[in-house]
């Protein structure tokens, strides 16, 4: 994580926050297209930006920034591309795991972590484990992550514990299922933020952002700044939240 680059200013007060950002961090490919360069080169670019988008939550008081960094469908893009990736994830841990660590940011993951390679995921694990104990941002890390595979597990979970007659199906409630899910114990989203004009999900913390209010941008992720992210809270602040009811 850089120090040299300015903090934006937090646009809004700490009680108009949203304690908890999501973001689907879109446009790498794009970007580096845009500029000539190999797709690699766009996702090089967005580690920089999320070097800064956590420095800017972690400045203001965010609870929670979960990061969609690696989709279960994203298996599908051609090895060249996966390996890139797996090695960016690991050389970004290994980097900045000790100032994250000063900074007081606790790194979790979620999604089906046994499917990295295993040098990425014993990056992930120290960082994991050297963090645990952080008070302060909680950036969550969406690794091999499919909200439908995630249901489909939590729900494996809860019919197994009927099957071993330790559940009665009337137990069963969304408090029960949320706490069987990859976030259990993590507040669900207050503003989900995408980057590079899609209007798509892309199954996304399906459960989690029911009541999320959506943002999406224009920039590509490599093009994200803190200003950017201060005009997504800004929009948030000025929204009506309702919950289903009448506000």
């Amino acid at each position: 994580m850089s120090n040299e680059d300015p903090i934006y200013p937090c646009p809004v007060d700490e009680d108009a926050l949203p304690k908890h950002i999501a973001i689907i961090m879109d446009g790498n490919g794009r970007w580096a297209k845009e500029h000539n360069l190999r797709r690699t080169k766009g996702h090089e670019a967005g580690v920089e930006t999320v070097r800064t988008i956590v420095e800017h939550c972690s400045s203001w008081g965010v609870e929670v920034l979960s990061l969609y960094a690696f989709s279960s469908e994203n298996w599908n893009r051609p090895a060249i591309e996966v390996n890139a990736l797996m090695m960016l994830l690991k050389t970004f841990l290994r980097k900045e795991r000790d100032q994250l660590h000063q900074k007081n940011v606790k790194i979790v993951a979620i999604g089906d972590i046994e499917r990295l390679p295993s040098a990425a995921r014993k990056e992930l694990e120290l960082s994991i484990e050297k963090t645990e104990k952080n008070t302060g941002l909680i950036l969550q890390l969406a690794l091999s992550y499919g909200s439908r595979d995630e249901i489909v597990r939590a729900t494996k979970k809860i019919a197994q514990m009927c099957v071993d007659g330790n559940l009665r199906i009337d137990d069963i409630d969304e408090e029960l299922i949320s706490n069987n899910l990859d976030t259990a114990g993590i507040p669900d989203p207050d503003l989900l933020i995408r980057t590079a004009s899609e209007m798509r999900i892309s199954n996304f913390m399906l459960w989690q952002i029911s009541y999320a209010e959506y943002y999406s941008t224009k920039y590509y992720w490599p093009e994200f700044t803190g200003q950017c992210l201060a005009e997504a809270v800004e929009e948030f602040s000025s929204r009506l939240r309702k919950y289903g009811g009448l506000g």
